[in-house]
Parts: C-alpha cells; sequence; structure tokens
C-alpha cells in the first residue's frame, strides 16, 4: 500500500462549532494532528452551520463537535448514513445528543474531563473567598470598615460539597491540599461510607449538610430529582452568613427563596449558574451587594478551551487505533452526568 492509498483510507472527518471559537478550540498545530488521524472534510461556516449540517455529514464517519453544532436528530441522522463516532470538544453532550444516536450504536465521546479542571480551580477559589465573606466586606469597603471581630477566615471551616461528580472530587481534593484544615461534608446519595472515607469526607443527609455548613458548594448534575433541590426549606436550614457557590445548574436552586434569603442580608451568593440563565434584567437577586454573578465562566474559557480541542484530538487518535476512549459517554451514563 502507498503512501496516497494509507491517506485515503483513514476515516473522514467533519468539523462543526461556533465560528468564533473553532480557531481557540482547533488552533493550525491540533487542525494538523488531527489530520493525522482522519481526513477533515470541509466544513460549513457561520449561520450556514445549521443548515449545511446533513450535507456535511453526508460522507463523515466522525464528527468533530463544539458549542455551536445543532442536535444530532433522527432527521439529521437519517443524511449521515456513514456516521460512526462523535468526539465532542466540550463538556455536557446533552444537547446534542438525540435517542437516535444510541439507537445508530454510534459511540461518543466528551471532554469534560479537559473542561473539569479549570471549574475546580474557580469553585476552590471561590470557597476561599466565601470563608472571607468577600462580596460583604468589599460592598461595605468605604462606609463600614470591619473590626478584627467581625471579620472570618478559613481555618476549620465546614464546607459541604453537593455531588462527587468529576468537579465536586476534585473541588474535595483542592481543599484537602488546603493548610486551613477545612471540615468538609458531602452529600451524594451514590457514595458509600467507605468511599467517603477514601475521599476524607463525611457524608450526611441533605439537611444535615445546610445546617452545619458555613459555605455549601454545588456540584450535581441537573436531574429530575436534583430540580429545586436547594428550595425555601433547605436554605432556610443554613446559618447566618452563610454563602451558597453555584457552579453546577442554575436549576438546581430556587431562584426566588434564594433570592428572599439574600435579600434579607442572611446569607451570601456566588453563582455562576441561574436559573433562569441569563438572569432577567433588572431581576433582584443581580441588585444585591452580597451576590456574586458571573457569566457561566468557570470552565475553559480563552486560552483554556485549546485544552478542550487537544483533549478531542487524543480521543479521535484513540478512536482510530481501537483504543478505548477515556471521555466515552454511554446512554446508561449520560442519564447521571450533567
Amino acid at each position: 500500500m502507498t503512501a496516497s492509498d494509507a491517506r485515503v483510507e483513514r476515516p473522514t472527518a467533519v468539523c462543526v462549532m461556533s465560528p468564533d471559537i473553532a480557531g481557540m478550540i482547533l488552533p493550525q498545530e491540533l487542525r494538523e494532528e488531527l489530520a493525522a488521524y482522519v481526513r477533515v472534510l470541509p466544513t460549513p461556516a457561520g449561520t450556514e452551520v445549521h443548515a449545511s449540517l446533513p450535507d456535511a455529514l453526508a460522507d463523515a464517519e466522525v464528527l468533530f463537535s463544539s458549542w455551536g453544532c445543532p442536535q444530532l436528530t433522527a432527521e439529521v441522522l437519517a443524511r449521515a448514513p456513514r456516521l460512526r463516532a462523535v468526539m465532542h470538544a466540550a463538556g455536557t453532550v446533552k444537547p446534542l445528543v438525540s435517542e437516535a444516536v444510541w439507537e445508530r450504536g454510534i459511540t461518543v465521546s466528551s471532554a469534560a474531563d479537559a473542561n473539569a479542571g479549570p471549574v475546580v480551580s474557580y469553585a476552590a477559589a471561590l470557597i476561599t473567598l466565601a470563608a472571607r465573606r468577600t462580596i460583604t466586606m468589599a460592598a461595605g469597603y468605604a462606609a463600614d470598615w470591619p473590626s478584627v471581630g467581625r471579620r472570618t477566615g478559613g481555618d476549620g471551616l465546614t464546607v459541604g460539597i453537593i455531588g462527587a461528580s468529576r468537579i465536586g472530587r476534585g473541588v474535595i481534593t483542592e481543599l484537602a491540599r488546603s493548610d486551613a484544615d477545612y471540615r468538609v461534608l458531602l452529600n451524594d446519595p451514590l457514595v458509600t461510607d467507605k468511599e467517603a472515607r477514601l475521599l476524607g469526607v463525611r457524608c450526611v443527609e441533605l439537611d444535615e449538610l445546610c445546617r452545619r455548613s458555613a459555605v455549601i458548594s454545588v456540584h450535581a448534575p441537573l436531574l429530575p430529582e436534583t430540580r429545586g433541590l436547594l428550595d425555601a426549606a433547605k436554605l432556610a436550614l443554613l446559618p447566618d452568613g452563610a454563602a451558597l457557590i453555584n457552579t453546577a445548574r442554575g436549576p438546581i436552586v430556587d431562584t426566588e427563596a434564594l433570592t428572599r434569603e439574600c435579600a434579607s442580608g442572611r446569607l451570601e451568593a456566588y453563582l455562576d449558574v441561574t436559573d433562569p440563565e441569563p438572569l432577567p434584567s433588572g431581576h433582584p437577586l443581580a441588585m444585591l451587594p452580597n451576590v456574586l454573578l458571573t457569566p457561566h465562566i468557570a470552565g475553559a474559557q480563552g486560552t483554556e478551551v485549546q485544552r478542550l480541542g487537544r483533549y478531542a484530538v487524543a480521543e479521535v487518535a484513540r478512536w482510530v487505533a481501537g483504543e478505548p476512549l477515556l471521555g466515552e459517554v454511554t446512554r446508561q451514563l449520560l442519564a447521571r452526568l450533567a
């Protein structure tokens, strides 16, 4: 076989993602690396992506996707007869896949592992800020310089982690590395006491976690049973001066109940996600001085998004070589993921 013949027999792939991030996720050097494993077909650009996706997939065996890729519905897949794998250079694949993907037996991989690192770092940083009641202190900087007795710190602080996801476990690891001697409580119905001991945490019921934690950080997936998990009754259990951090999914927290608690001055909130997202203009939660809102920036941003492309290209290489995928998502697994 000649080199030319080998090139023809490589699987065919098409890259579909938002044009504004395509160059960040797949810079030239990564495109060249990807081309070593697959033949990359022309990609629709700009506003043509949604309209042209079925035609772009007609000859593709691999879809290299990210933010901005339309959902793979049965209608789309009907015009993609050769498609065998989806390598998603982003986190969740829930907006991308449909039942038709599983019915076709298409392999799906996510770069969620690569996206987890920035979220872990961000959440751990917010816990450090929350331990000092940073936004409350900042709001009163000019008019109310706090006495030593009113200041707080992290040493011996009880931190509640909701959800032992990959990010939740990463945050637990970061807290264990700290010299603050955090006391970490965990609520996750799937974690056994033995697993909790290995993590260095104590598993408790959600009510106990809420009552005892000075800072709570949410890392659970959005599932029917976690929607509204932190409702008015649960938020009322948090001690005065406690802080809630949410870098997971907005609907896990009852927005209106949290607004009332923060408006009373009882709680702080550090929210990277909300319900709805974004909040409507003028929403009272966005007006409060003890609430920090950020526009869903905990995950890979700017130069960090290249991590996602690098991870997905490595998955393509493993798939071509017939090796197990590190980020494979199955229908059964997806039901428990974010």
